[in-house]
């Protein structure tokens, strides 16, 4: 294939590239930028194409790869890199953008959540706390000695008066913020 017909091929399929573009950045300019650089490097690796090779293909591949690298690229430019003493406070994962939260919320929240479970008549708090640790329902029954058709009812009804007594934290489903 001559140059000058790969040159055209490349062009033609331009119209192919662009709603692949647009799948990747979900933007009608930068997909538009992505076309234009994935028909530059393929007009300049013209020589690393080889004959018999689906083009279609080969150029889909510039594309996600230039489209990966960008990715990448703004990714780590957007990663905060601090050099002082005490990264403590930056790196913890209780702060957002090095800026410590109050935790008084939560504990209050867990505070309450372990009154809750408390409250539970051992018939119904046994097999929840087990179930939340993971064990799985025929466990729960076997090492219970109950039925299992039991063990999940009592777990439903646990789960039930927890929503219930727990209800001051749930979000409302239109503002969501906590009723």
């Amino acid at each position: 294939m001559s140059r000058i017909e790969f040159e055209q091929s490349v062009v033609d399929f331009t119209v192919n590239l662009r709603p692949y573009a647009i799948n990747l950045t979900h933007d009608g300019d930068a997909a538009n930028d992505l076309v234009q650089e994935t028909v530059y490097r393929a007009m300049l690796n013209q020589d690393k194409f080889r004959e018999g090779t689906n083009l279609k293909a080969w150029l889909y591949t510039i594309m996600k790869n230039i489209f990966i690298n960008g990715y990448r690229r703004r990714a780590k430019h957007k990663t905060i890199i601090d050099t002082t003493e005490n990264l403590y406070y930056l790196n913890t994962a209780n702060s957002v953008g090095g800026i410590v939260q109050n935790q008084s919320e939560s504990n209050f929240m867990m505070d309450d959540i372990e009154l809750a479970i408390a409250g539970l008549g051992s018939e119904y708090r046994v097999p929840f706390i087990m179930h939340y640790q993971g064990y799985k329902y025929q466990e729960i029954a076997d090492e219970l000695q109950l039925p299992l058709g039991t063990v999940k009812s009592r777990i439903f009804f646990a789960r039930r008066d927890l929503k219930a007594k727990l209800s001051i934290y749930e979000e409302d489903k239109n503002s969501g913020t906590k009723k």
